[in-house]
């Protein structure tokens, strides 16, 4: 093997970042809406009243109903569903943390996409959060020395999801991930709360060099379809980068950027972009809408 220096992977860097930093969800609350929504569904659908037993109904709490639902979708021949659930299950209950950071992820689906019109719909059918919720179990397998089976869910993720996340990158909670297609994130970015991101979005680096070589987003930052930001650049706090963007330096905190490469082009006018979900430029000197 040549490459003898990365016998081992390289860990994310320990930076400053404000990630799953302040999870105040309350998890019953959440879940008796869940299991509310799902015995709903259960009654005007018939034909969906097994999904929805299966995932919600006959399970005690959010972390067996992320076991469950996860493992349907992940599961394959080299891993059934009566192996895969009970390890998925296993994580989310031993690592409460998780759970929060998947509810905190939920509830943002649901309140910043228009589209969503209940928090039941992420968990049974948005593939964003599926595999957000699939990268929150292969992180925490990287952090507990358990690399192959991280790496190996990241795969499945890739495969089910068309969503290839990195185990070893830092994602903070409360992330809308729309769409979700062909989103990838290197092995050292980090990803600060309250970020939103559609799809074909790519945190990538540049060239063979090791160590941190991916970009940070951080909190607050809405990233449009198509943007591909690419080495170890910092998105500041509140930015906006536009759909089909190519991000090859820093972002200051409130700009807006457009391009490719991409320039600034005006200030972001909401506090927040994550949350306001707009996405026009806020172009200066008349360009732009």
């Amino acid at each position: 093997m040549s490459k003898s220096h990365h016998t081992l992977p390289v860990t994310a860097s320990k930076i400053e970042a404000n990630v799953c930093a302040a999870q105040n969800v309350c998890l019953s609350s959440v879940w008796q809406d869940l299991r509310s929504e799902a015995e709903r569904v259960a009654a005007e659908e018939p034909t969906m009243e097994h999904l929805v037993d299966d995932v919600i109904l006959s399970r005690d709490s959010l972390a067996a109903a992320l076991g469950a639902r996860l493992a349907r979708r992940l599961a394959r021949e080299d891993m059934p569903r009566q192996s895969m659930e009970p390890l998925l299950t296993g994580v989310f209950e031993a690592h409460p943390g998780t759970v929060a950071s998947a509810a905190k992820d939920l509830l943002a689906m649901y309140e910043r996409d228009p589209a969503c019109f209940s928090p039941l719909e992420p968990l049974l059918f948005f593939k964003g959060f599926l595999a957000l919720s699939t990268y929150r179990v292969s992180h925490q397998l990287w952090q507990d020395g358990r690399r192959w089976l991280a790496l190996y869910l990241q795969s499945l993720a890739s495969e089910a999801f068309a969503v290839d996340i990195h185990p070893a990158a830092r994602i903070g909670c409360g992330i809308l991930l729309d769409h979700a297609t062909s989103f990838v994130v290197g092995e050292t970015a980090v990803v600060e709360d309250n970020v939103s991101i559609l799809h074909e979005v790519t945190l990538g680096g540049t060239g063979k060099d090791m160590g941190d070589r991916h970009p940070i987003v951080r909190s607050g930052v809405l990233i449009g379809a198509g943007a591909k930001i690419l080495g170890r650049v910092e998105i500041g706090t509140g930015a906006k980068v536009g759909a089909g963007s190519v991000v090859l330096s820093d972002v200051p905190a409130h700009k807006t950027v457009a391009g490719v490469p991409a320039v600034i082009v005006g200030e972001s006018k909401e506090e927040n972009p994550a949350i306001e979900m707009n996405q026009k430029l806020d172009c200066r000197d008349g360009w732009g809408i």
